[in-house]
């Protein structure tokens, strides 16, 4: 397992675990970011992640990538 912040751009991963606060686990639910769902990396610009989930594109921050494991 790595945090997302690790992932290489193009690649597609399944996430496997999302730390944080509950409240923080929860925004990254509502977002799309659940145990067992595929997530694409489409670019990574100063830390800030955007992600391919569920269909749609999802800007995140460094620290919020951070909690997603992969």
């Amino acid at each position: 397992m790595m945090p997302l912040t690790f992932a290489d751009t193009g690649g597609e991963y399944v996430v496997k675990k999302i730390g944080g606060r509950p409240e923080v686990r929860k925004h990254l639910e509502n977002l799309g970011f659940v145990v067992g769902s595929g997530v694409s990396v489409i670019s990574t610009l100063g830390g800030n992640v955007i992600v391919k989930v569920k269909e749609s594109r999802v800007a995140i921050s460094q620290e919020m990538a951070q909690k997603i494991m992969i």
